[in-house]
């Protein structure tokens, strides 16, 4: 056999280095994009990591942060459609199947997130992570007993994680547990007192206290915090309608709107605010609205002017 082996090895090696050359080239688009992330600049990291899967159309990695990108842009059904690829092309990629269900939870799929964290409890039970957002996914169901089991059996294996007590508070609080609300609270302060959600959940159970003025103080410490928490500032808009202070409260509830025009707990205080104001067919519009979407939301049978 006639072999010319110059030509051969030449070839070869042409290969080898074409097989490399790919490999840095999506890797540098991969730095890159993860760099534009690190800027804020989301749109650009898109860009990149649309370059690298152009590369290599089964980069789990590219498609993992691709789908963080998007999720930061609120492009849930995308993100997760990203998500999901990556899981397709690893099944025991853990990081992607957690923030799928972040995803999930973001956009409303809320079953889907439980099946999702209880699929990642089952694979590993000593996983505080899974049972954390297993008990997230049960608090958005409402079932408070059980999230707050799940939340208890993350604590067990990471006691230091502030997020998992003030994650307890709120299902305490759900639960009309307030003195085990305000522990919480106390051990999430003592691992990190600048915790903005620390101060807006004390406001909340100030306000179903009746304690307004203490809870208005502490959703301001909230906000000074945090001011990008449109939550937060519908909060406030409550407790100054409960505080006598009808306007500056309206400003609040409508600029928490303008950030989320479907959030229920700003429409509802929308119909709170009417009702004080004694515009009663307005007060039914919004709170009638909020109470076929969620009759067991607190205050909305309260004001709705047909319950009276």
């Amino acid at each position: 056999m006639n072999v010319n082996w110059p030509f051969f090895l030449a070839v070869v090696t042409m290969l080898s280095l074409s097989c490399a050359s790919e490999a840095d080239k999506k890797g540098r688009f991969l730095l890159k994009g993860n760099n534009e992330m690190a800027e804020g600049n989301i749109k650009g990291a898109i860009s990149y990591y649309d370059e690298a899967l152009a590369i290599d159309p089964f980069f789990k990695e590219a498609y993992y942060n691709r789908g963080l990108a998007k999720h930061g842009q609120l492009r849930y059904a995308e993100a997760i459609a990203d998500f999901d690829k990556a899981i397709e092309l690893d099944e025991t990629y853990r990081d992607a199947q957690l923030q799928r269900v972040m995803a999930y939870l973001d956009f409303g799929e809320n079953y889907k997130a439980l099946e999702s964290s209880n699929a990642l409890v089952a694979q590993n039970k000593a996983d505080a992570q899974a049972h954390f957002v297993s008990g997230l996914s049960l608090t958005a169901l409402k079932r408070y007993q059980e999230a707050k089991q799940a939340f208890e059996q993350a604590r067990v294996l990471n006691p230091e994680n502030v997020e998992l007590y003030i994650n307890l508070a709120t299902v305490n609080y759900h639960l009309g547990e307030w003195d085990k609300a305000t522990e919480d609270l106390t051990r999430a302060k003592g691992l990190d007192p600048g915790h903005s959600m620390i101060y807006n959940l004390q406001s909340l159970i100030h306000f179903e206290q009746g304690a307004y003025q203490k809870a208005l103080d502490s959703v301001e410490e909230a906000i000074s915090l945090e001011k990008d928490q449109a939550f937060y500032y519908n909060n406030r808009g409550l407790y100054r309608l409960y505080l006598g202070d009808l306007e500056e409260g309206l400003k609040d509830i409508n600029f928490s709107l303008k950030q989320n025009s479907r959030n229920l707990y700003a429409l509802r205080n929308k119909g709170i605010y009417y009702y004080k104001k004694g515009e009663m067919e307005l007060a039914e519009r919004f709170l009638g609205e909020v109470s076929e979407k969620d009759p067991s939301m607190p205050l909305v049978e309260e004001y709705l002017p047909s319950g009276e």
